[in-house]
């Protein structure tokens, strides 16, 4: 993939945010949702590339519009694999709380792995702790693991894991060893990219939440030199089909980072839509201008970019229509 694609995509993200952003602490997800949908699919028009989403809104039937399969971009330039989730939060934003974002990730054809919408059970780590843990670990053998590997004690380790009911198990677990827990309200993307920043103090992710979400996070991650480890499930006799027709021969099996983006070049970019662990949100300044943060990565490169946009919102004619 061409380099320039790295600020390019950051473009269509930074627009699904501000157009989500008006929307934040009005209670209307679907609202909220919809405007960084359209934002993004009306901004990719611009971007040079041959894309087909493969994680995005839901099926055609489901979606109007960046529906799994559908070809985005202006259909110059390389052939490419999309992951979008334009507004990841969309509770977040309907309650105002933090942690919202718009998220791309791309990379050459063939390399995503097209998750189906389902729960996947998630471990995920920074560098320091890339190839020392297992996903089939019973938990306490993973944290004593950890704490080993980063030279702690197992109370000084920092967990984070969605606040569900589904976690009520493993958070008991948790609570038993006596690691400090963080809890995360939405924001799955977010989560599993936490441990890779150092100033966030979290020393890994887990729990279940999202399968495409978790394409996303290990594109993030392989940028951030961090791991994710994942493992799909299916919950009847449908999802476990569903994962068959996808071409995933193994529903059960553990899955790498390779098995969810490939072994090549990839390119992930996230804008805040709320202020969040490592990206502030929109905000809005006089004279009609809008502040953006953003982060895009390369994986090819390890290059991390951190881009503070001033926007002047009159002249945003996808914001304007």
């Amino acid at each position: 993939m061409e380099r320039e694609l790295a600020l390019e995509i950051v473009r269509v993200t930074e627009m699904a945010a501000l157009a989500s952003a008006p929307w934040m602490g009005r209670g209307d997800k679907i609202n909220a949702d919809g405007a960084a949908t359209a934002a993004m699919r009306a901004m990719f028009d611009s971007i040079s590339v041959r894309g087909t989403v493969v994680i995005g809104e839901g099926e055609m039937d489901e979606a109007p519009m960046l529906y799994i399969g559908e070809e985005v971009g202006s259909m110059n330039g390389p052939e490419v694999d999309v992951a979008v989730d334009p507004l990841e939060g969309t509770e977040i934003v309907a309650k105002g709380l933090n942690n919202a974002m718009s998220v791309i990730a791309i990379a050459n054809k063939g390399n995503l792995l097209h998750a189906p919408d389902m729960y996947m059970e998630k471990l995920a780590v920074g560098p320091l702790l890339v190839g020392k843990l297992r996903l089939t670990d019973p938990m306490e053998v993973t944290l004593k693991k950890a704490a080993e590997a980063l030279n702690k004690n197992v109370s000084e380790l920092t967990v984070m894991i969605l606040d569900r009911v589904r976690h009520e198990s493993i958070i008991k677990t948790l609570r038993k060893v006596g690691v400090r827990i963080k809890f995360l309200s939405d924001g799955d993307v977010a989560g599993a990219m936490a441990p890779a920043f150092p100033e966030a103090g979290i020393d890994l992710y887990v729990g279940s939440g999202g399968a495409p979400e978790g394409v996303l996070a290990a594109a993030a991650l392989k940028c951030l030199g961090g791991e994710i480890l994942g493992r799909l499930m299916p919950s009847d006799a449908n999802e476990y089909a569903r994962c068959l027709q996808m071409g995933i021969d193994d529903p059960y099996k553990v899955l790498t980072m390779e098995d969810m983006i490939g072994s090549e070049d990839v390119i992930f970019a996230a804008t805040g839509v709320t202020p969040g662990e490592f990206l502030g949100g929109v905000r809005y300044l006089p004279d009609d201008r809008a502040e953006t943060h953003s982060i895009v990565m390369r994986a090819k490169t390890r290059t991390i970019r951190f881009i503070r946009a001033l926007h002047y919102l009159p002249n945003k004619a996808l914001l304007n229509k």
